[in-house]
C-alpha cells in the first residue's frame, strides 16, 4: 500500500493508539539496554519497550491495566507505574513492598485502572533512573481518538556521560549542597532556589539534543496535543513555545480548566498536556525546553509544509528558578468530591547545610514511616521548604489537590507531584483511600536516595 503524505500525518496522529494492545492480549514490556549517540558519542543507557517495539505503552480507560514486564538486563530492577494509584503490592519500591525484579526475570501486573492521562513508569531502584530506565504511560479516554488533533508525545531527560554512583559519591563529598553548586557553576537565584545541582552533558527530548531534534511534521492550520513528560532526574524545567501560545489542558493527567500560555515551569516527574492550534502558513516552530539554573536547552521541531528548519543551538540563557506563579492559576475544571479534613500533617523538607544529607524534619529517612492516616479520612500535607534548593514533592498511590501556596488557601489541581521551592511552602489535601505503606519523597534522584524519601502508612 502507498502512504503519500497526507496520509501519513492521519496515521501519525494516532500514533499513541498503535501500542495499544486489544483486549484479549496481554502487553508485552521488556526492559532493555540501548546504546544511544549523544553529541557524537556513544553511551549505553537503559529503556523500557512494548508493543511493536516502541517506548512504553498506551492503553485505554476502563480496561484493567495487564502488562507482562521482562527484565532483560543483567541487573534487578523495580518500575513504577507514575501516575497510577493500584493496589500498594504492585507499586515497585523495593524494601517497602515487594522483591526487585532479577536479571532475566518476568512478572505480570494486573489491577484496575482508574486513571486516564499522561503518565510514566520508571525504575525506583538505586540510581537507574538517571540511565534512562523510564518510558511514557498514556492512558487514553477512548480507543479512537476524541478530538480531530495530531497527538505527539515528548519524554524529557537530563543526560549524563558519567556514572551516577560516581556522581552521587562526589554530591556527599561535596560539604553541601551550597558548595557544589557553586564548584559546579551553578547560577545563584538570589539567595532563595538554585537550580540542579548536578551538571549534565545534555538535555534530551525523545533521546535527541537540539543538534538533531526531533521534526514533527504537521498540517497547516492544524491542531496538536502536545503530551510532556518531565522524566529528568534532577533537572526541572520551562517550557517554551516562542511565537506560539497554547492551552494547558491537563497537569499529572488530570484536566484543568484551560489556561492559555507561551512560557510555563515543568518540574522534574510533572506532565503537562498542551492543545495548540497551528498558524495557516508554512513554518517551523521549536519548542524548547530550558534548565532551571542552567544554560543547557533541548526541543523538537513542528514543521508544517516541509519549512526550513534553522539550526538551534543547545545552549540559551540560563533558566531563572522556577516559581509557584503557573501553579497558583491551575484549578480543577469540576466540583470534587471531598470530605472535610481530619488530620493535618506539617512536614519540613530539610537538608543540605553541611553534607549533601537530604530529608524531612531534620533526619535523613530513607524507609521510614514519616506519619501514618486512617482509611477513609481527608488528610491535609503542609511542606515548608526550609533549604535552598526546590523539592519536586510525589505521593505514591494517591492524587492530591493542591489547597495552599505560602498560606494562601485556592482550590488547586489535582497532581501527583507538586515543585516546592526554597523557603516556600504548599498545602495538599487528598482522600485516605488507598491502604499500604507508601512512598513518600522528593523526585530528585540524588535528593531522594540522600535521605529525603520517607514513606506514608495506614493504620
Amino acid at each position: 500500500m502507498n502512504f503519500n503524505r497526507r496520509d501519513f500525518l492521519k496515521l501519525s496522529a494516532v500514533l499513541p493508539f498503535e501500542n495499544s494492545a486489544r483486549a484479549d492480549t496481554v502487553p508485552q514490556l521488556e526492559i532493555i539496554s540501548r546504546v544511544l549517540e549523544v553529541k557524537g558519542k556513544s553511551a549505553k543507557v537503559f529503556g523500557i519497550v512494548g508493543p511493536g517495539g516502541k517506548p512504553g505503552l498506551s492503553m485505554v480507560y476502563g480496561a484493567p491495566f495487564r502488562a507482562t514486564l521482562k527484565n532483560s538486563i543483567s541487573v534487578p530492577t523495580a518500575i513504577h507505574w507514575h501516575g497510577l494509584t493500584p493496589p500498594v503490592a504492585f507499586d515497585g519500591v523495593p524494601m517497602l513492598v515487594g522483591a526487585p525484579l532479577a536479571a532475566g526475570e518476568s512478572r505480570d501486573y494486573e489491577f484496575p485502572n482508574q486513571k486516564i492521562g499522561t503518565h510514566w513508569m520508571h525504575s525506583h531502584l538505586g540510581l537507574q533512573e538517571q540511565q534512562l530506565l523510564a518510558a511514557p504511560l498514556i492512558v487514553h479516554e477512548t480507543a479512537t481518538p476524541v478530538f480531530d488533533e495530531q497527538e505527539h508525545v515528548v519524554m524529557l531527560h537530563d543526560f549524563t556521560f558519567r556514572d551516577p554512583a560516581e556522581i552521587l559519591a562526589e554530591l556527599n563529598a561535596s560539604g553541601g549542597a551550597h558548595a557544589h553548586h557553586m564548584k559546579m557553576g551553578g547560577m545563584d537565584m538570589g539567595g532563595m532556589a538554585m537550580g540542579s545541582d548536578v551538571k549534565y552533558d545534555a538535555l534530551l527530548a525523545n533521546d535527541r539534543t537540539l543538534d538533531d531534534p526531533e521534526i514533527v511534521s504537521v498540517d497547516k492550520g492544524g491542531r496538536v496535543r502536545l503530551r510532556l513528560i518531565n522524566a529528568a532526574a534532577a533537572t526541572n524545567m520551562w517550557v517554551e513555545l516562542g511565537a506560539l501560545n497554547a492551552k494547558v489542558i491537563a497537569v499529572d493527567g488530570n484536566a484543568v480548566k484551560p489556561l492559555t500560555v507561551s512560557r510555563f515551569p515543568l518540574a522534574i516527574a510533572q506532565r503537562v498536556d498542551l492543545r495548540l492550534q497551528l498558524p495557516n502558513e508554512t513554518g517551523a516552530w521549536p519548542i524548547l525546553f530550558e534548565s532551571e539554573g542552567d544554560t543547557l536547552r533541548s526541543g523538537i521541531i513542528l514543521n508544517a509544509g516541509d519549512a526550513t528548519v534553522k539550526k538551534l543551538s543547545d545552549q540559551g540563557k540560563a533558566g531563572a528558578a522556577l516559581d509557584l506563579k503557573f501553579e497558583s492559576t491551575l484549578r480543577v475544571p469540576y466540583d470534587l468530591k471531598k470530605s472535610e479534613v481530619t488530620q493535618r500533617e506539617m512536614v519540613r523538607l530539610t537538608g543540605g547545610e553541611k553534607n549533601y544529607q537530604w530529608g524531612f524534619n531534620g533526619k535523613a529517612m530513607m524507609h521510614d514511616t514519616l506519619f501514618k492516616v486512617k482509611q477513609g479520612t481527608r488528610v491535609e500535607i503542609t511542606m515548608r521548604n526550609v533549604t535552598t534548593m526546590a523539592h519536586p514533592m510525589h505521593l505514591h498511590g494517591h492524587y492530591f489537590q493542591v489547597t495552599a501556596i505560602n498560606g494562601k488557601r485556592f482550590e488547586g489541581a489535582l497532581r501527583d507531584t507538586v515543585l516546592i521551592p526554597g523557603s516556600e511552602s504548599v498545602s495538599i489535601q487528598f482522600e485516605a483511600d488507598n491502604p499500604g505503606l507508601w512512598a513518600f519523597h522528593c523526585h530528585h534522584l540524588y535528593h531522594m536516595n540522600s535521605g529525603m524519601m520517607a514513606a506514608m502508612g495506614y493504620g
